[in-house]
């Protein structure tokens, strides 16, 4: 072994950031998504897998010194952790990394939050933690991205990246925040490697277990920093050896060089794409397209068709088949239909242009809105198909009843680099998520405690109004 190896790269990384700190960009990056997360939590706590991990976590016990979303009850740590990941990733309304598409704050933010909680952390400290969780995460999804597939060689195996390599990220965070010194990150890094799960079979066949994967991922990154602290000590090439890692997951087609070119100075992080919309991240496009056509004055009665355009590989995702995306089966099937995406937005949603009420069975069988989605024809448009994965693109083309023909041509992501969302947008979502659990006036309260952790305010004063709320 030559010089340091990833993992003890990335161990003297998290060693220097909790002794230096973030600059004042990452730690408002953070503070955004630490809001997005818990807005989430709020809103998903009447999901079905959340009461569930609720009940077994309830079942296990032991001594409580973090708070789940929705309880006035404090847990040990990683069950804390455990029911804040499931609640981030339960509604699909979660951050995206692109092209890796991993889900990666729901899976290192509720691990970040239950050990900050536990040791009394600041703000910053938290912030500066799950900055380096996630950037950890991302940059082993992207160790595991292939050029060539056009996807993640994790997805090309079925594995779900964000509950694998998040695993890892949440790991780095908590042992961060219990300060442990560069080389016990790296057995941290060691111990998570082996704890990291998930397979996608239930995005074909049904089944609730996804919606746990970043609940577990973060469990597991608490347990593996716990057990480090300990002194359990994993192996230092867990991420480049041959039964290490990228090879055990993704075999020959790695990049390990993604893991530490630039690490600590150029931060995957700022460009990780926020959902303003709570549905498959495919149809985002689509429903700009949509925003911007009724902006521009085109209404639905004057509408005579519509032509979608998006990459080719999504279509079997939002488009096919055709019959069932025009006429969804319900609130769920909905937030997968191009069609019925197009038409709800066209004619006028909730939130920043659809919320959770656009999703309901009712709004899925509204008379109007289907009328409008079966004038939508999806294609395959190669603009961009070309631009995919590192975009979800789209274009709409409207046909009117006066003989005119509208084109919108969406091809950078709202909630994305090129097109961030504000302050106000995300807390805006953050408030109309909240608002489904707790007061308007608590939602209010709790985003601005949650903002100031960027000025130090101690996470046990945002997790406290969590507790009042409930």
């Amino acid at each position: 072994m030559t010089g340091p190896t990833p993992a003890q790269q990335v161990g003297a990384l998290a060693e220097r950031v909790v002794r230096d700190g973030l600059p004042a960009f990452l730690r408002d990056d953070l503070a955004g998504r630490t809001v997005d997360v818990l807005g989430i939590c709020l809103a998903a706590r009447a999901e079905e897998p959340a009461r569930i991990v609720d009940a077994v976590v309830r079942e296990w016990g032991g001594t409580g010194v973090a708070t789940a979303v929705g309880s006035r009850d404090r847990l040990p740590a990683p069950s804390a952790a455990l029911v804040n990941g499931t609640l981030a990733h339960s509604l699909d309304f979660d951050d995206t990394h692109l092209p890796s598409v991993l889900h990666p704050s729901s899976a290192v933010l509720p691990a970040a939050l239950a050990v900050a909680e536990q040791v009394g952390a600041s703000g910053t400290a938290m912030l500066d933690a799950a900055a380096v969780g996630i950037e950890v995460t991302c940059r082993l999804g992207m160790a595991g991205y292939d050029e060539e597939l056009g996807n993640s060689v994790f997805f090309e195996r079925g594995q779900h990246a964000t509950a694998i390599c998040g695993a890892i990220g949440a790991a780095v965070a908590a042992g961060m925040l219990h300060r442990l010194d560069a080389d016990t990150i790296t057995s941290v890094i060691g111990i998570a490697a082996s704890m990291g799960a998930g397979i996608i079979e239930a995005n074909r066949t049904g089944g609730t277990i996804k919606r746990v994967h970043c609940g577990w991922a973060a469990h597991a990154g608490v347990a593996a920093a716990d057990l480090a602290r300990h002194g359990l000590t994993g192996p230092p090439t867990v991420l480049e050896g041959r039964f290490g890692f990228l090879q055990a997951f993704c075999g020959d087609r790695v990049h390990v060089e993604r893991v530490t070119d630039g690490l600590g100075e150029q931060w995957e992080t700022p460009g990780i794409f926020f959902k303003p919309y709570p549905c498959n991240h495919f149809t985002h496009a689509g429903i700009d397209a949509a925003l911007a056509l009724r902006a521009s004055g085109v209404t639905a009665e004057a509408v005579r068709s519509l032509t979608l355009g998006v990459p080719a590989p999504v279509l079997r995702t939002i488009a096919e088949p055709p019959e069932e995306k025009a006429r969804p089966r319900s609130g769920y099937h909905a937030a997968f239909s191009g069609p019925y995406t197009v038409a709800a937005a066209l004619l006028g949603g909730g939130g920043l242009g659809l919320f959770h009420e656009d999703f309901t069975d009712a709004a899925a069988a509204d008379p109007a809105r289907l009328a409008l989605a079966a004038l939508v024809r999806c294609e395959a448009d190669a603009e961009s198909t070309a631009i995919f994965p590192h975009q979800f693109p789209a274009v709409l083309t409207a046909e009117l009843a006066d003989g005119r023909t509208v084109t919108e041509r969406v091809l950078a992501n709202r909630g994305g680099p090129q097109r961030p969302l504000s302050d106000v947008e995300l807390s805006v979502k953050f408030t109309g998520n909240a608002e489904r659990s707790v007061s308007p006036d608590a939602a209010r309260e709790l985003a601005q405690a949650v903002w100031d952790l960027r000025s130090g305010r101690d996470v046990a004063g945002v997790t406290e109004l969590l507790r009042q709320a409930s």
